[in-house]
């Protein structure tokens, strides 16, 4: 699907098969990685405009834990991952409503937050030993495997007892902004997002992972036709745009 699908219909309105404008209505429910928060609040506001009869619900958290709430029968429309291995779990299990998901529809990679000023000098991953607290996300979730490779990559082993892990992405930047951790791996749109309480350190090309999101419409769903509209404006150009306005790279 090219970035551009979705965008004369959604303006246009979904057409029943006699052409005729059909009105979306309804609630679904956007299970989504909370390093989307931001972004896809600001869509699903845009998308009300076009569809002032449609309400989104979202439940942010760890990728990996929406899957598992979704397997677990937690009712969800839409799905969107911030890598593709928990999402590929839903898809073997036959939770997808359609072959062609998940899309890929944003990138990202990953940064260093370390506190204002940054007090300890923390420069590069090579630094992280002198912190006296690391935060990372749990080893379980996408953002702790990301970081767990770039460290990986830069042939530095951090000792557990330095290192708290928190649920997400963004309670792991929380850790470094308001808690006791100096330093934290998260992706590079939080800590763009948090500025005004963290400062960024880039981690450099060599020792970087880049990251994949893709999302789609759950099978049982008892609203496909959202489901689908909304995720057809996440990879319109217009959510695109608001993607790339919060850091994200094209799909």
């Amino acid at each position: 699907m090219s970035p551009h699908a979705g965008d004369s219909a959604l303006k246009a309105q979904e057409r029943d098969a006699q052409g005729k404008a059909r009105v979306l209505q309804g609630t679904i429910t956007v299970s989504a990685a909370s390093s989307l928060s931001d972004p896809f609040v600001v869509i699903a506001k845009s998308f009300r405009k076009i569809n002032p009869k449609t309400k989104i619900r979202f439940n942010f958290g760890s990728s990996s834990s929406l899957v598992a709430q979704i397997q677990a029968g937690a009712p969800s429309d839409v799905i969107a991952s911030a890598d593709l291995e928990s999402i590929e779990k839903l898809v073997k299990s036959g939770a997808m409503s359609r072959v062609d998901y998940p899309q890929v529809f944003a990138h990202n990679q990953m940064a260093i937050a370390v506190k204002l000023g940054n007090p300890l000098k923390i420069n590069s991953i090579s630094d992280f030993p002198r912190a006296n607290y690391i935060a990372l996300c749990t080893i379980n979730a996408p953002c702790g495997i990301y970081a767990a490779q770039v460290l990986g990559k830069a042939l530095v082993v951090i000792n557990e007892s330095k290192i708290t892990r928190a649920v997400d992405a963004r309670a792991t930047l929380n850790a470094v902004a308001f808690g006791d951790a100096d330093a934290a791996i998260v992706y590079l749109t939080d800590v763009l997002s948090a500025k005004k309480y963290v400062d960024r350190v880039e981690i450099g090309s060599s020792q970087n992972v880049k990251t994949a999101y893709a999302l789609g419409a759950i099978r049982s769903s008892k609203n496909q036709d959202l489901a689908e509209a909304f995720i057809s404006y996440v990879l319109s150009s217009d959510g695109q745009a608001v993607l790339k306005s919060f850091g994200f790279a094209k799909r």
